[in-house]
């Protein structure tokens, strides 16, 4: 039997559990929702099991109080099939009146039912799963410490092996659980399985509205040429229709996109507005990111060489890659990662805010000692720029590297990590 590799979500769900009646677990399909549930639950419910599917469902319409019994923590999967279990779950939660009832997972997001009456407020907590780190899945040492940073560690050491192959090919296969054991040839095959899957039936269950495949394919392939970037669903729209007679809509491109917001497979990042000390008009938009950074190899039908041999795209998917890994990070730090640019240019790619006000700046640089300078030195004019009298003093300033022999401090107080020394 195949192991249990501990996640960073375990010790999230075991705080959340310990402050709510029912904690949710929302995240893209085949991240390991399920596994690190079962892990904590003293009881299960598979709601699409498929020889129970229909009777669980129709028990949910007929008496759902009597799904939810049995030793808790009581896990309910795919809670989703049957809609009138949360109102029954917010009842029961009411009146056990004990913390860590039940733990329920979904692979969409929570939408708004006429079945369901009551928000949930004050009886669930969330937690949001995504695919694996490179420190869940063993990529990692690990060696330098988030937490640490914030925490105000000075001196860092570690050192990494990591070569701009194993990268490409990290960044090829993704965080998903089945695939980090495997050879690497059938590792790679799981990721276009993935992306397969989303465009013949996923996006479409989401709504009940069937889509253009073909539409898709180009949706997906456009948002993977753009990650890191806050492109418009304006210029999206011109980019997947290409040299066609027939413009694709805007309408449809924004409804095509919430559908993949709804089942985890794009997630965007917020613009971060600090207090400045000059008046400086900050770029509100979004930027667009893939959960995880294989999705995109698979839109564009690349690999590993592919990567190698064109170093402009190896370097956005890079970022794609550690901006996964510091969203995990940040959960476990009760933190927000945020991009940050303003009518300048001048921008910072990721911003870790911790709900107790501490923050630190990131530039990620795929290699070179050339672009870390430059990294360094944009750090250096962001951090100029804040007003540290209206908010708290900046934790840290680091460039993320892909390829890089060690972990350092610089003389001018400038971390620089490769993302294969980097854990929460």
């Amino acid at each position: 039997m195949k192991s249990y590799k501990k996640r960073i979500a375990d010790d999230i769900l075991i705080r959340k559990l310990e402050g709510k009646g029912a904690v949710l677990i929302e995240g893209p399909k085949w991240c390991g929702k399920t596994t690190t549930a079962e892990q904590h639950a003293s009881n299960i419910l598979y709601m699409d099991e498929p020889e129970n599917r229909r009777q669980n469902i129709i028990m949910s319409e007929l008496n759902p109080k009597r799904l939810l019994q049995g030793p808790t923590p009581r896990l309910i999967d795919e809670w989703q099939l049957a809609p009138k279990l949360w109102d029954a779950i917010r009842f029961e939660v009411d009146h056990r009146h004990e913390l860590g009832q039940f733990i329920l997972t979904s692979s969409s997001v929570f939408t708004s039912s006429k079945e369901i009456t009551h928000s949930g407020i004050g009886r669930f907590a969330y937690l949001t799963m995504r695919t694996m780190s490179l420190y869940e899945s063993n990529d990692s040492s690990g060696e330098i410490s988030l937490a640490d940073l914030f925490n105000g560690k000075d001196k860092i050491d570690g050192n990494s092996n990591l070569t701009l192959e194993r990268l490409a090919f990290l960044i090829c296969r993704g965080g998903w659980p089945q695939a980090i054991d495997m050879k690497d040839e059938i590792a790679l095959e799981q990721a276009k399985d993935y992306y397969d899957a989303v465009v013949r039936f996923d996006i479409n269950r989401i709504d009940n509205i069937q889509k253009s495949t073909e539409k898709i394919h180009r949706l997906m392939k456009a948002y993977a040429r753009n990650q890191g970037n806050q492109i418009s669903n304006t210029l999206l729209a011109k980019d997947v229709s290409g040299n066609d007679e027939h413009l694709i809509s805007e309408d449809t491109i924004s409804n095509y996109l919430d559908a993949l917001r709804k089942i985890f497979v794009i997630e965007e990042m917020p613009a971060w507005n600090p207090n400045l000390r000059s008046k400086t008009a900050i770029r509100s938009s979004s930027t667009r990111y893939y959960v995880d950074p294989s999705i995109a190899t698979a839109a564009l039908g690349i690999g590993p060489n592919d990567l190698i041999n064109d170093l402009n795209t190896f370097s956005f998917l890079f970022e794609t890659l550690c901006v996964r890994d510091l969203r995990i990070f940040a959960d476990a730090l009760n933190g927000e990662v945020y991009h940050y640019r303003d009518k300048s240019g001048l921008e910072c790619d990721a911003v870790i805010h911790l709900k107790n006000g501490k923050y630190g700046l990131i530039e990620i640089k795929l290699d070179g000692d050339k672009l870390i300078e430059e990294g360094a030195n944009n750090l250096k004019l962001m951090e100029s720029k804040l007003d540290i009298d209206k908010m708290n003093k900046l934790s840290f300033l680091m460039v993320l590297i892909g390829v890089g022999n060690y972990a350092y401090k610089r003389n001018d107080g400038i971390y620089v990590v490769p993302i294969s020394c980097l854990k929460n």
